[in-house]
């Protein structure tokens, strides 16, 4: 072991906290020290400081036979800046109790004093053994117990009786540890994929390879030790980094925090430091996955050799059944292995058809087939031959079983060496709120989600590759749909599909975000739309694979990304679409006015003030997932409309999801212009508002006694929003060639109420009108699009365009406040 020596000046021996104190923070603030080397030297000083307020503790009390014990981290020696002391003040039980309690204040004020978190507690070795019995947390702190100060006797008989009684007691409470750490990873999920993971508490963090440390300890079964080290020592090391930037015991490493942290540990920038820790975090939970498959196999084992035994009559019993799955791949005790007559070294496709059969048995791989694939297999030919494209689909096309196939393929390197572009988009973060799943883990669950589509679509593998592989760019710069259509085509090549099926993997790829981002942003109606989507795509059998690649592709991102209001609006694109690939014409005409719009603008001429009709949408596939409230408001034409009603809805808080406006112009006799506005929206929460209210608000904003802005303002006064982080600025940019009526302006901004409201103002001063808007949020992000026009409704010229969208990003980055 290497000693690590500790320069702290010249009070170092004191038992006065100053010299403790100024020791640590020059420890803390050493450029040249980090690391384990920092984590080592923090808790030989501890250890220092400690030893002597024990010893003139021990000499105030007069108490004997006492021993002061690190446990937890601090028994591990991994203090980080702001870790807790962990102690034990282990006595015989001889003294009585003013003595220890006299004992104990000299040791645990001292701490308190500094600062510093302590977890303490007072025992006899008796009393710890028989709470370590009893919480299986405490046995698990006291298995890394470390003598600090006092009678080592105490300490070492302690460590050699908890220790003994967790391996005699291993059978029992290795399934509690086991039911413990999955109940932990189902409340803060998987750190290898959070975008703000928690380093200690995550499935693959800190407390995780704890656990295995106590497995190997319990000698039932060891963990894979290759990398185990090193991943976490490199979570530790973003923890001391992340205690350093935040001055704070946090093990979150919260998104504001992460260009700071990655600064500390003089990485490039946050992207890399995330990378790390999902890598770090990967290496453990496959540790974790392989290690209490095998505590079970054990565990069982064990508990079936008293029958066997009776049943052979005290002979040896068979090996366990190897049942063959496919050609050199057997089941053997709840894995999948390889066969004892497989040779990989001449069967290049075995690696992939063990994948297969795993994962359509919904077993797991064993890893020590993995390795031996990983180290023997021969490589496949290029191209592929048609049994391993066909393995590698029944792979991707097994559903959920896949994930964990797939993640032990890629901890042995295999996945690589069989895609070798999948190397860009391991373990690579994806820094926006919407995404749940780091780049590789998405598309393979987008794969997930594909094989549940496959009875959509007449060609399921082109749809299962193409969802494998559609954000394949986005380890390469620009636009990752034009770099993964490059790559795509590559790859589709190198697996052996002919040129016809590469050109549909290709275009997939290249259009994979087309019916997502045309259905929410773009008016359907606009017979360039439409057009534009068929010519892009091509054939109908290539727009049924995209259709089925898009639901897959937002499923697999996050709860934000679909829902049955946009499945409704892509199927109504796709339908339309289709039509004109069958022949239809792109130009259909106008939508006449139907009878209730008409009756609406007839009454509010009469009236000359708002009337309004509302009703509720569902696609009829789920009458419990309405997709929202369609509000017809017919108003007399007149300036301002669209914000003051954006405004009125923003107050009584419904989420606009789409507006159109139309002026309708009535017959005689009654004459006269009315303006049509037909709304989407949905109540952020609770029920909706009655419509007479809504009109009430909307008179009372048309004619100037209701200050809209002002309200809002008030609002948000009132209950200010947490945010984690300032948002980035309001982008404004014109869509060109998108519609040949309108010029379409599209606007990303963080969605906040009342957005719409300020939108519709800011057109309004620029002197447009808007004809429709569709409005889409995914996560914090607002992306809208307006449909504008000129007074006279033609589409605005270029530079015309060019003004009104700065002048509209200009006042959103204004501060909004009482208009």
């Amino acid at each position: 072991m290497t000693s690590v020596e500790v320069s702290t000046g010249s009070n170092d021996g004191d038992s006065e906290p100053g010299g403790y104190a100024a020791a640590r923070l020059r420890l803390l603030t050493e450029k040249g020290r980090s690391g384990p080397p920092r984590r080592a030297a923090l808790s030989q000083l501890t250890d220092a400081w400690l030893a002597t307020l024990f010893a003139g503790a021990v000499e105030g009390s007069g108490v004997g036979g006492a021993a002061l014990v690190a446990v937890g981290g601090y028994g591990r020696g991994e203090l980080s800046p702001r870790s807790d002391l962990d102690l034990l003040l282990l006595h015989d039980g001889r003294a009585d109790a003013g003595a220890l309690a006299l004992l104990a204040d000299r040791l645990w004020y001292p701490v308190w004093d500094l600062g510093l978190a302590l977890d303490h507690s007072v025992r006899t070795p008796a009393q710890a053994r028989k709470t370590a019995g009893e919480d299986l947390k405490v046995q698990l702190g006291l298995l890394d117990a470390r003598h600090v100060a006092g009678d080592l006797g105490l300490t070492t008989a302690l460590r050699t009786t908890v220790l003994a009684d967790w391996r005699n007691t291993a059978p029992g409470r290795l399934p509690e540890l086991d039911e413990l750490c999955r109940e932990r990873a189902q409340r803060q999920g998987e750190l290898q994929y959070l975008l703000e993971g928690d380093l200690k508490e995550a499935r693959g963090g800190l407390r995780d390879a704890t656990a295995l440390r106590a497995v190997a300890a319990s000698w039932v079964a060891d963990a894979p030790r290759e990398g185990l080290a090193e991943a976490r020592r490199r979570l530790l090391d973003v923890r001391d980094a992340l205690h350093l930037c935040t001055g704070r015991a946090t093990d979150r490493l919260a998104l504001q925090e992460q260009d700071a942290v990655a600064a500390e540990l003089a990485l490039l920038d946050a992207d890399v430091m995330l990378r790390q820790v999902s890598e770090a975090a990967r290496v453990i939970s496959y540790a974790g996955d392989v290690t209490w498959r095998e505590v079970g196999r054990v565990l069982r084992a064990r508990s079936a050799r008293p029958r066997l035994r009776q049943l052979f009559g005290g002979g040896r019993p068979g090996a366990p059944e190897r049942t063959p799955l496919a050609e050199g791949v057997v089941e053997q005790d709840g894995e999948v292995g390889l066969a004892l007559a497989a040779r990989p070294e001449k069967d290049p496709v075995l690696t992939l058809r063990a994948a297969a059969a795993a994962a359509q048995a919904g077993l797991p791989i064993s890893r020590h087939a993995v390795r031996h694939l990983a180290g023997t297999a021969a490589p496949l030919p290029t191209p592929w031959p048609a049994e391993a494209r066909d393995r590698l689909v029944s792979l991707l096309g097994a559903g959920e079983s896949t994930v964990p196939v797939w993640e032990a393929l890629e901890a042995e390197g295999l996945v690589t060496a069989l895609l070798p572009d999948w190397e860009r988009v391991r373990c690579r973060p994806q820094r926006n709120a919407v995404h749940t799943w780091t780049v590789d883990r998405h598309l393979v669950e987008t794969a997930v989600r594909a094989s549940r589509l496959t009875r959509r679509v007449h060609r399921p593998d082109l749809l299962l590759v193409a969802a494998l592989l559609h954000d394949i760019g986005k380890g390469w710069p620009g636009d990752h749909s034009v770099a993964g259509e490059t790559i795509a085509r590559d790859v589709a090549t190198r697996i052996g599909f002919d040129a016809a099926d590469v050109a549909v993997v290709a275009t997939l790829v290249r259009h994979h975000l087309l019916l997502i981002e045309t259905a929410t942003r773009r008016d359907l109606d606009d017979p360039v739309t439409v057009r534009s989507v068929a010519e892009a795509v091509g054939s109908t059998g290539t727009l049924e694979l995209l259709h089925a690649l898009t639901e897959a592709d937002a499923l697999a991102t996050g709860p934000a990304a679909w829902s049955s209001w946009r499945g409704s609006l892509v199927a109504d694109l796709v339908k339309r679409a289709s039509a004109v690939l069958a022949g239809a014409p792109a130009d259909p005409e106008p939508a006449a006015v139907t009878a209730e719009q008409e009756r609406l603008a007839v009454e509010a001429h009469r009236t000359g003030g708002p009337v309004l009709a509302v009703r509720a949408r569902t696609d009829g596939s789920d009458e419990h997932e309405p997709l929202g409230v369609e509000l017809l408001i017919a108003v007399p034409d007149q300036p301002a409309v669209l914000p003051l009603t954006a405004g009125v809805l923003a107050l009584h808080r419904l989420t606009v999801r789409a507006a159109e406006l139309r002026a309708v112009d009535l017959p005689d006799p009654v004459g006269g212009s009315v303006l049509l506005l037909d709304w989407r929206v949905a109540a952020a929460y609770g029920s909706l508002p009655q419509a007479a209210r809504l009109r009430a608000d909307l008179v009372r904003a048309l004619d100037g006694s209701l200050d809209i802005g002002a309200r809002l303002a008030e609002r948000e006064a009132a209950y200010p929003r947490r945010r984690a982080a300032p948002a980035p600025p309001a982008r404004v940019t014109v869509a060109p060639s998108a519609s040949r009526h309108a010029t379409v302006i599209e606007v990303r901004a963080q969605d906040v109420p009342g957005l719409l409201h300020r939108i519709g103002h800011a057109l309004e001063s620029a002197g447009v009108r808007v004809r429709s808007a569709h409005v889409s949020t995914l996560g914090s992000n607002a992306v809208d699009a307006f449909y504008v026009t000129d007074a006279d409704g033609a589409a605005l010229g270029a530079g015309e365009a060019a003004r009104v969208a700065g002048q509209l990003e200009s006042a959103l980055g204004e501060v909004p406040g009482p208009a």
